[in-house]
């Protein structure tokens, strides 16, 4: 064991996007940082990132890296479950097995990464559990409904989870990004059983995604909301990232229902 003084942390999906700009800004923020990809031959280095591969969605792949981790650097402090996939088309359109494979990665790949992490942190007496959710996590988004489920469900998973892990010196914590300039779109699944009766709208509706992610957050406001999360001292269980994500979580909070469910319909360019 090649332990450090530093405190260290596991960034999964660091390779691009919201967890390239969160490893960088760790390491500035005086972290030893681990990020991880299913592919680190293909990943450019990055200055003060230590790189390892995993698959977040095997538990042999999750269960051997953070044993990497723990041996070489002695201990994890901070988890930040940044690897995701997105999913678009309308729910009928969405086979079971596609929605599985999203929660396969965005749920269930969280879950493998607290279970291996968080008894070396209970060890330890202190750590923090950041998960990356979505203002998606708390709004309802027509044609992606199978992406924000697996979102709502780790609003739960990890309010739930930092009651328990509390009493231990832990912190189970949420950041929620809005719309944010990443190859989200690209890299969605688009809907394997694709219906007629909803391509015109869903076409629609994949424009106002494609636009709002042009226009979005940069990654690096995500990366400063993460950050704040793994170093406040009286950290928040929610951190939304960006204006954007603030005015939707107001709205969710503060409007009408019917004003709300309007509000949605006409964002997204649906009739009534």
């Amino acid at each position: 064991m090649a332990a450090t003084h530093q405190p260290v942390a596991l960034v999964t999906g660091a390779s691009s996007g919201i967890g390239k700009e969160t490893a960088l800004a760790l390491v500035a923020a005086g972290f030893d940082v681990v990020g991880t990809s299913r592919d680190t031959s293909r990943v450019a280095p990055l200055d003060g990132v230590t790189f390892v591969g995993l698959d977040v969605a095997s538990d042999a792949s999750v269960g051997a890296a953070v044993k990497e981790v723990s041996e070489r650097f002695g201990r994890i402090d901070v988890l930040v479950n940044n690897a995701g996939v997105g999913s678009l088309g309308a729910a009928e359109e969405t086979s079971v097995a596609q929605a599985q494979a999203v929660f396969d990665t965005n749920v269930f790949g969280v879950m493998r990464m607290v279970n291996e992490v968080l008894p070396h942190m209970r060890a330890r007496g202190r750590g923090r559990i950041i998960n990356i959710s979505s203002v998606l996590g708390f709004l309802p988004q027509p044609y992606m409904a199978a992406y924000a489920a697996s979102k709502h469900a780790i609003e739960g998973y990890t309010e739930s989870l930092d009651h328990e892990v509390r009493d231990h010196g832990v912190r189970s914590l949420l950041v929620q990004p809005a719309y944010t300039r990443t190859g989200f779109e690209a890299n969605s699944a688009k809907p394997d059983t694709p219906l007629q009766v909803y391509a015109k709208q869903r076409q629609a509706v994949d424009r106002v995604m494609a636009d709002a992610v042009r226009g979005g957050d940069d990654p690096a406001v995500v990366a400063k909301a993460i950050v704040s999360a793994a170093t406040d001292a009286k950290p928040k269980l929610r951190y939304t990232a960006g204006p954007l994500a603030g005015r939707g979580r107001v709205l969710r909070r503060l409007a009408p229902a019917g004003v709300f469910d309007k509000q949605i319909r006409k964002m997204n360019k649906l009739a009534g």
